[in-house]
Parts: C-alpha cells; sequence; structure tokens
C-alpha cells in the first residue's frame, strides 16, 4: 500500500553537460592496453572517416586506404594515445556497428548552470551514432598516458567531444570535455590514485575514506565508506590472494569488516555511549551518478573494492549534540571528509590526526518533532450551530404559558401574560442569527461527508501512518500504527510498508515518507450503528533516504478505497482495498524507457 522511495538535493550532480556532447569518448586503461568506446555523431563522420566501413559508402568505386593503413592515420592524427616514453600506441579495431545513442541524458539540460551562466548543453535530437570499440595494446605498463583528440590544423577540437577516463574500475573523472591534449599519471599500484595533470579533470568522489553522520528524530546513524585495501593497516582481511576477492570470500570478509568499524569511531550521544547496532554492510563502487551497490557478487579488485558500513543508534528523540571520535588514519589518509546531516541539510568537513572529533549540535530552532495523533471523530465531521439566544427566549415560553393558564383558570387578569408570549417569540426568531454557537456534531448524528472533509480526514489518518515509520523500534511503530488503523489491518500494512519502502539502490534501507499530497477523495456513508464512510481516494506519498551523502527519492501515486469507522471517539482505518499503485518519480520513467 505505502510503497514510496531515487534521486535528489544531496547528490553532486554534473553540470558541465560533457555527458550529452555530440561525441562520446570511454577510454579504460587497462593492464595491457587502453580500450576507446566511441559515439560519432552523424554530422561529425568526416572527422572520424577512418573508422567508416566501406560498405556504408554510397560510392562502391571510391578508392579509400585498407583499414589497416587507415588505423595507422587514425593513431597518428585523429585520437592518439602517447605513452611518458613517447611511444604512439597503434589502434586496433574490436568493434564498429550503427546504433542509437546512448542515453545518458543529464536532468539539467536546458537549465542555466548557476556556477559558469552557461546553458547546460542538451543531448543532440539526431541519435544516430557510429559506435566503435577500439583497442591501443601496450607491452609494457606506461607511467603516464597523453590522450590528444582530433585537432584542426590550428590546434583546436575539431570535434566537440565529452569524455570520461576509467584506470581499471576506477572513474578517475567525472564526464568533462577533452578539447586538448590531457596526460594522466597512472598509479598502477593503486589505481584510486591515479590522476590527470589538469586540476579541472578530476572526479567529484576522490575520497577513499568517508564519514557521513545523519542526526534524525529517534535514531543517529554513523555511515563509513571504506577501500579494502586501506583497512590493511588496521585489520587481518584474510584473503586467499593479495590481488582479488574471490566471491567465495565476499560474505565472510563484509562481515569481519563491519564487526571491526563497530568497535571503532566512538560516537557519543548527548554524552553518553549509546549501543551501537550494525544495520547494514554493502559492497558499494563510485559511478559518474554517485555511490552505487554492487548489486551482483562478482570478483573484485582489493585496490578497488569499496565497503559501505552502516552503524545505528537507537535515541529517545532529538539529541542535542553527537560527536564522533575519528581514529582511522594512515601515513597517505591524514585527512577525512566527514559530513553531518540532520533535518536542515548537510555540513560538509574534514576531520584529520590533530583535529579528530566531528561534532554536530542541535541548531534546529524551528523544527518539529514528527507526531503522531488519534483523529478525534468530533473534529471532522463539521459543527452543530446551536442558537442559545433562542433556546433561552423559549425556555422563557414554557414559565410564562404555565403562569398564563393558571392565571386563566383563576380568573385573574392575564393581559401582561398574554403580551410577553408573542414578545419572547419574537425575541426568540429575532436573537436566531446573532447567538450561534459552534459545538462539535456528535457521532450519533453523522450524515454525509462533503469532498473537503473526506479530503480533510484521509490526509490526517495517512499521515498518522506514514509518520509512525519514523520511529525505529518495531514496538513504537505499532503502537503508533494503532492509534490510526483497527487491530486486524496492523500487520497487514507494517509488513507492506517495509517491503515497499526498501530502496533497493540504498541496500534495503527503509524511506521515510516526507510529503502526503491528496489529489482527490469522496466518502459513501455506510450503513450501520457505528459511523462508517468507504472514501475512494487518489494521492500521492513522496520518500526520502539518505545513505553515503546519496539521496534516494521515490514518488508514488494510489488510489485506494480505504474504510474509515469511528472508534470510541476516534477515526481508524479499517479496511483498504488498494485499487491501483504507480510510480512516477523522474528515475522510474527513465527506467522504464530503458527497458
Amino acid at each position: 500500500m505505502l510503497g514510496i522511495a531515487t534521486p535528489a538535493n544531496a547528490d553532486w550532480i554534473n553540470l558541465t553537460g560533457a555527458e550529452t556532447a555530440p561525441n562520446i569518448a570511454e577510454i579504460y586503461v587497462l593492464d595491457d592496453q587502453v580500450r576507446l568506446v566511441l559515439e560519432v555523431a552523424v554530422g561529425d563522420l568526416d572527422t572520424f572517416e577512418a573508422l567508416v566501413p566501406d560498405d556504408w559508402l554510397n560510392d562502391p568505386d571510391i578508392k579509400r586506404p585498407p583499414l589497416s593503413e587507415r588505423l595507422r592515420q587514425f593513431s597518428m592524427e585523429t585520437f592518439q594515445v602517447l605513452t611518458d616514453r613517447g611511444e604512439r600506441l597503434l589502434a586496433e579495431v574490436v568493434l564498429i556497428e550503427p546504433r542509437l545513442r546512448t542515453d545518458r541524458q543529464s536532468p539539467f539540460a536546458g537549465m542555466i548552470n548557476p556556477y559558469t551562466r552557461q546553458r547546460v548543453p542538451e543531448a543532440p535530437a539526431d541519435k544516430r551514432v557510429l559506435y566503435a570499440e577500439i583497442a591501443y595494446p601496450f607491452s609494457e605498463q606506461p607511467a603516464a598516458l597523453t590522450f590528444v583528440p582530433p585537432q584542426d590544423e590550428e590546434g583546436r577540437a575539431a570535434v566537440t567531444l565529452g569524455f570520461i577516463t576509467y584506470h581499471k574500475s576506477v572513474p578517475v573523472i567525472d564526464f568533462r570535455y577533452l578539447g586538448a591534449p590531457a596526460t594522466l599519471n597512472l598509479d598502477w599500484a593503486d589505481p584510486w590514485y591515479s590522476k590527470f595533470n589538469n586540476p579541472n579533470l578530476k572526479r567529484h568522489h576522490k575520497s577513499a575514506l568517508m564519514s557521513f553522520l545523519y542526526v534524525e528524530p529517534y535514531e543517529v546513524r554513523h555511515e563509513i565508506l571504506t577501500r579494502v585495501k586501506d583497512l590493511e593497516a588496521w585489520m587481518d582481511l584474510g584473503l586467499r590472494g593479495d590481488e582479488y576477492i574471490e566471491v567465495d570470500e565476499l560474505e565472510p570478509l563484509k562481515q569481519r569488516i563491519g564487526d571491526f568499524l563497530l568497535t571503532k569511531n566512538p560516537v557519543l550521544v548527548d554524552g553518553k555511549a549509546l549501543k551501537p547496532i550494525l544495520d547494514r554492510t554493502n559492497y558499494v563502487k563510485v559511478s559518474i551518478t554517485g555511490i552505487q551497490l554492487v548489486e551482483k557478487p562478482e570478483r573484485l579488485e582489493i585496490s578497488t573494492a569499496i565497503v559501505g558500513v552502516i552503524i545505528a543508534y537507537m535515541t529517545e528523540g532529538m539529541p542535542q549534540q553527537v560527536t564522533v571520535d575519528w581514529q582511522l588514519f594512515t601515513d597517505q589518509i591524514q585527512q577525512v571528509p566527514a559530513t553531518a546531516t540532520d533535518p536542515a541539510g548537510p555540513l560538509p568537513s574534514f576531520v584529520s590526526p590533530d583535529d579528530n572529533v566531528l561534532t554536530w549540535t542541535n541548531f534546529l530552532k524551528t523544527y518539529q518533532m514528527p507526531t503522531v495523533r488519534q483523529v478525534a471523530v468530533a473534529d471532522t465531521l463539521g459543527d452543530v450551530k446551536i442558537p442559545m439566544g433562542s433556546l433561552l427566549f423559549a425556555a422563557l415560553i414554557l414559565p410564562v404559558g404555565w403562569r398564563l393558564r393558571a392565571d386563566r383558570r383563576a380568573g385573574k387578569p392575564f393581559v401582561i401574560s398574554a403580551i410577553m408570549i408573542p414578545v419572547l417569540l419574537g425575541g426568540a426568531l429575532v436573537s436566531y442569527p446573532y447567538t450561534q454557537i459552534s459545538v462539535g456534531r456528535p457521532a450519533l448524528m453523522a450524515g454525509e461527508l462533503d469532498d473537503t472533509q473526506a479530503q480533510q480526514l484521509l490526509q490526517a489518518l495517512l499521515k498518522n501512518v506514514y509518520r509512525a515509520f519514523d520511529f525505529r523500534d518495531e514496538n513504537d511503530v505499532y503502537d503508533k500504527l494503532a492509534l490510526s488503523v483497527e487491530g486486524d489491518l496492523l500487520t497487514e500494512i507494517y509488513l507492506q510498508n517495509r517491503k515497499s519502502f526498501a530502496v533497493q539502490k540504498a541496500g534495503g534501507a527503509q524511506a521515510r515518507v516526507k510529503d502526503v499530497d491528496i489529489q482527490h477523495a469522496q466518502a459513501e456513508r455506510r450503513e450501520g450503528d457505528t459511523p462508517t464512510y468507504a472514501i475512494r481516494g487518489q494521492w500521492t506519498a513522496t520518500g526520502t533516504v539518505g545513505h553515503w551523502g546519496h539521496v534516494h527519492t521515490r514518488r508514488n501515486q494510489y488510489d485506494a478505497i480505504v474504510t474509515v469507522q469511528a472508534d470510541q471517539g476516534d477515526w481508524k482505518i479499517s479496511g483498504l482495498e488498494l485499487l491501483e499503485e504507480q510510480r512516477i518519480d523522474p528515475a522510474a520513467r527513465a527506467a522504464t524507457t530503458a527497458r
């Protein structure tokens, strides 16, 4: 029912637009070769003419050099790869074929980059490309490689070329433009530290060890990203080899790393050492879109494998101060990026051996804790108007009438009493519009709910349900759900929510719903002694979960019949029929298009 959760406000977004350039080069530096993957726009085929197959030409009589000679020319003039020894590597074709452009469209395409004030380029409308995989073999691993893109006679870029470079499986840069020769210094022992001479050519996630502190109501999380190779300085990895983590070693190693970090970097919440809970441990990888889980077990290089560990601490509410005493440094790692995130957003900083305590202090002045309150029947049925003045005049008529009747029987004058009755009736009529007071409508007087009342009632109950999952202890969640859900539905909603809120890209973490928007609601009164309504409602729910500095967002749309029933003066959900559930966030649409 209540599934929500994919990418958002705290994430880093590449605004250069290079990933949407007309031509794309993906460069992979491997142990024995450079692998170049090209996507060439149809309009720039002249520049890359050497790669165009003969059977693509309209005129079969055109005389061209053989492919081997064209590839030599390509290596010397079009896309050059030079070693630090001055050797120019020769290209070999692996694959050439027509394709459609890989969709790398940025969500910010067409918008103004706030830093450069330039418009972020959009992907070309023509999706046709020449797709080529080119190998540049080498016999001896170079200390550096220089990549020279196509240039004109004056040394300017001949085409617009976006590129990204990997050393083995590590991205060295984010997408950038390659408009001039670029030299990459290679660290073969540890590819994480390979880098370009040009300081503008770098990746956003450049640190191998990072600390993230999340402070939320009822929970504090300390999340750590670390390379397996760096852990060798602090613990025995217990692996069979020095180069790879074999598939059967992944789970045992992951558990050992989690247990090790559970005892390091102590966290104090309001000065107290709370019990640490190992929430989850995952293998992750750094990609151009941020941190991603390694979803399928695979053989990993020790030098590039990264592990993410999440340690949770249960709290009573919102702490006033949280500290992390960071203990893990090496000769090479003397500064660790550390980010503290609370409901107001992230606050980045660093820890070092001389300043190794990360401190978060509660400066949230207007923040309100999530609450779950029962929805009273009297507060949702509307008010009853009581004409107090009219009732008072009407009450006075009774004794005056009794006196009039008594005087007539006794033969006494009754003129005054006879005059008082119409005066009191007139007073009741005149005071009716001016002396009314509003009181809550009793449940026994419940009638039909209009659309506005139905919408408000559904909003209040759904908000309660979603807020219940802000609590982290299972018993607390059940207790809060019970305030708005009948007992028979409790387990069903609890299990369904846990399943729907599990964000796979965040390692199964549970998203917290931040917004519920009721789009339409219409109520129908059900027969029975207890006020009961079947509300046909449509709403959207948006949830987020943040891990390792990356925010995942999910927005779902629902169409359902929610049965609500009065129970001891409060409304509760007693039935649920889900008619339709549709995921409507941008990432879901992109995934659907890709399939």
